[in-house]
C-alpha cells in the first residue's frame, strides 16, 4: 500500500454540513431539537425569540426554571448527563460548540457524537434529551452568556447531574488545551 492509500485508509471523510442552499444540516441525538432564532429588525432595534411552548419537540414542558451561566474563552463545561430531565439552551452572547454523545441503548443515534456551534450571528434554541452526555465549549474569544431552561427545576437535595472527566476514553472527543470540567 502506498503512502496515499495508507493515509486515506486512516482518514475520516467530512460529513455534509449544509444543503445546496446553505442551510445548516446539524445532526442531533434522537429527540434533540435545534431551532433558528433569526432577529426581527426594524429602525428601533431588533427582537429574537428565546422560547415558545408551541415549538416542535417541547413535549408540553413549560419553563419551570431559567438561569444564565457565563463561560470564559477556551473553557469547557462537561461531560455531564441527566437521568430525569432534558436541557434547553439558548446562547445570548459569544460562541459555543455544543457536543453531545448518545449512549441510550434503544436510540437510533446510539454511539454517535454530535457537534453544533452557535453564535450571536447564528442563534439557535437547542434541546438535549436525558441520558445524552454533553459538553459546552466556548470556542470564541469573548465570554459567552448561556440561558438554560431545564425541563425540570434543580433538585437541591438530589441533583440530577452525572459527570465524566473531559479526557475520558469513553467518549470519542478530545479537548486539547481546553480548561474546565
Amino acid at each position: 500500500m502506498d503512502l496515499l492509500e495508507r493515509t486515506l485508509a486512516a482518514a475520516s471523510k467530512d460529513q455534509r454540513t449544509t444543503d445546496d442552499k446553505g442551510t445548516l444540516l446539524a445532526g442531533l441525538p434522537q429527540g434533540g431539537t435545534l431551532r433558528a432564532s433569526p432577529p426581527i429588525t426594524d429602525d428601533r432595534g431588533s427582537l429574537f425569540e428565546v422560547f415558545n411552548e408551541v415549538w416542535p419537540g417541547q413535549g408540553g414542558n413549560p419553563v419551570r426554571q431559567a438561569y444564565v451561566t457565563t463561560m470564559r474563552p477556551g473553557v469547557v463545561k462537561g461531560w455531564g448527563l441527566h437521568k430525569r430531565h432534558g436541557d434547553r439552551y439558548f446562547l445570548l452572547t459569544g460562541t459555543i460548540q455544543f457536543l453531545m454523545y448518545d449512549v441510550r441503548p434503544d436510540s437510533p443515534t446510539l454511539g454517535h457524537l454530535f457537534k453544533v456551534t452557535v453564535s450571536e450571528a447564528n442563534r439557535q434554541f437547542l434541546t438535549i434529551p436525558p441520558f445524552v452526555w454533553h459538553a459546552d465549549h466556548n470556542v470564541g474569544d469573548t465570554e459567552a452568556l448561556l440561558l438554560s431552561m431545564p425541563t425540570e427545576p434543580y433538585d437541591y437535595a438530589d441533583p440530577d447531574k452525572w459527570r465524566l472527566p473531559l479526557d475520558t476514553p469513553l467518549i470519542p472527543h478530545k479537548f486539547p488545551g481546553a480548561r474546565g470540567y
